[in-house]
């Protein structure tokens, strides 16, 4: 196991197309509906059990989103974040946590800075391509 991996206190992950499978289907009365995974639930469950706070940073806005989180008990979650950065810096200050003992999975452009900064990143296969190659 890396270094990165052993010191691992936060992990924060991108929703759409990360925890979902990235599609949005709009509902007639223009509410939209999101899928996601349940064996994500499981490993989120897993990094809670272990210790680790996980947080969610989306630049969309969703309430499925905010119930899916609550049914995890995600405690940090932001919607609407254009600057996932700054999120993610504002809460590991107030962890009192560092850049190299924070995790962040992303698959866009959006998502690159943050992963940048982290001590470990992730991405999943459909990422993009520098995301991927991050």
């Amino acid at each position: 196991m890396s270094d990165a991996l052993k010191s691992l206190k936060f992990m924060a992950f991108d929703v759409d197309g990360v925890l979902t499978d990235g599609k949005l289907t709009y509902l007639p009365d223009g509410s939209e509906t999101k899928t996601f995974y349940t064996l994500d639930g499981a490993g989120i469950r897993m990094l809670q059990k272990a210790g680790i706070t996980v947080g969610w940073i989306t630049g969309r806005s969703s309430p499925a989103v905010e119930h899916r989180a609550k049914n995890l008990g995600i405690t940090h979650l932001a919607q609407g974040a254009s600057d996932k950065y700054k999120v993610y810096s504002a809460w590991l200050a107030e962890a009192g946590i560092d850049f190299s003992q924070a995790g962040f999975m992303g698959d866009d452009l959006i998502d690159l800075a943050v992963m940048k900064a982290c001590g470990f990143s992730a991405a999943p296969a459909n990422a993009i391509a520098v995301v991927r190659e991050h």
